[in-house]
Parts: structure tokens; sequence; C-alpha cells
């Protein structure tokens, strides 16, 4: 099989990020799966690549530690060799709320684990690929959400301001490496049949929505994933702070 380098998926034990693990490990990369809590999961989707031939790796981190970050980019290192793709997708949603009942727990605990540990990722692979620092260069593809262009409102407002937060990283950093070597961009899927809707308080969530999204249908991690393996291969090496909506026309 050829080889594309190294992949790293934060968040990838389920859902976007586990459709995107196994993609990828079909295209021919090296996979780390990482995982917070879940290791049972992330056990099972390492295991059905290894089944096909794919060297991948299940690392325990929660991104939202700066500590466990740099672990986790060195047991890469150390176990898969030179990462050259970064899939920055662990995020976290709290149950549906309005802005007024929202304590500062609540919104620092969305903003450390969406977007300070999308950056922590981002510093560690810049500081291993940049050809400033004498790396081959790679790919950087951040998960967003449409919600950062709805603003969920009476749901989840600070879970969009944190993918909000994730566009301007995407555009921002895009252009502060485009002379590295290094591509940035991101993904904004819509409402994609994962487990957290469930951590929202609503499992039902899409099908009570479906009819607003001019598709009509809630869209599946598997298509979401397709366009992050676009975005991180020689296919889009033209394309940088760009933004693809998966999001059913939404």
């Amino acid at each position: 099989m050829r080889t594309n380098g190294v992949a790293i998926i934060t968040g990838s034990s389920r859902g976007i990020g586990a459709a995107t693990a196994l993609l990828l490990g079909r295209s021919g990369y090296r996979v780390c799966v990482n995982y917070c809590s879940n290791q049972s999961a992330a056990l099972s989707v390492v295991s059905s690549m290894t089944g096909a031939n794919v060297k991948a790796i299940a690392v325990q981190a929660d991104v939202a530690a700066e500590s466990d970050v740099i672990r986790l980019f060195e047991t890469v290192d150390d176990e898969l060799g030179q990462v050259t793709a970064l899939v920055n997708n662990a995020g976290i949603l709290l149950p549906q709320t309005r802005v007024e009942n929202m304590d500062a727990s609540r919104i620092n605990q969305i903003l450390t684990t969406n977007v300070t540990g999308y950056f922590l990722c981002c510093r560690e692979f810049i500081r291993r690929v940049s050809c400033k620092h004498g790396g081959p260069g790679g790919s950087i593809v951040n998960v967003s959400s449409a919600a950062a262009r709805t603003g969920s409102a009476g749901e989840y407002v600070d879970y969009a301001a944190s993918k909000g937060a994730i566009d301007t990283l995407t555009r921002g950093l895009a252009l502060e490496v485009a002379d590295e070597g290094i591509r940035v961009n991101c993904v904004r899927p819509g409402f994609i049949k994962t487990e957290m809707h469930v951590d929202g308080g609503e499992p039902d969530r899409i099908n009570r929505l479906a009819e607003t999204i001019p598709l009509k249908r809630g869209g599946t991690p598997e298509e979401v994933a397709d366009g992050i393996r676009w975005l991180l291969s020689d296919e889009a090496s033209y394309v940088t702070g760009s933004f693809i909506d998966v999001a059913g026309g939404r």
C-alpha cells in the first residue's frame, strides 16, 4: 500500500473522527487514533485498521491539557514517525441551554477543549513539520461546524462561538504558515448523525430539524470524512485557508 505519511486525528474514537481515521487508513496513512476516555472504542477503531494491514495506534490524551498534547505528539514521533497530517476534531457539546443560564465553568470547559486544544495541537504540529524548522511540510484540517454561521440560538451558543473561533484560527494560521509548507483548511459539518446529539440532551435532534435542511436529511460521518481526506491530499495542493460546508445546504 502506498503511504501518505502519518496522520493524527483528535477525538477519533467515535463519529466523524472515527470515520476519518478509517478512511485515512484505507488511503495509505499510518494513523494515530486519539481519545480522551473511551479506550475500548478507540481500540476498536484501531483493530479495524490493523486487520486491514494499516499501521495504527490509540493514544489517550485530553487535548485541553497541554501536557497531554505534548505527550500525544511525542508518542506519535516514537511509534509512527514523522507526522504529516493533523485533523483537529476533538470537541465537546454540553446540554442545550440559553446564554442566560450559562456559568463560567461551562463556558470555560467548552472553550478550553474546543479552542485551546486546537491551538495546542497546531503548535506541536507546526514545530515538527514547518520548513522553517527543517520539517517536510504537511496539512491541517480543522473540524468546525455550521453552528459557527448559524449561532445555535436557544441551544448551544457557547459551542457555536467556539467553532467561530476555529474558523478564525483556520484563516489566520493558513496565512501565517503558507510559506512554510503547511496548508490549513476547515470543514464545517451541519447536522451529522453522531453520538454528540446525545451529549446535548436530544438524541433525536436531527429528525426534529430535518425539514429545515434543504436536502431534508442529516449527513453521515463518512460524508464529512471524504471532505477531510480531500483537503489533506495532494489533490488539494493549491487550497489553503478554505472551508468546505458539509451541511446539506443549510
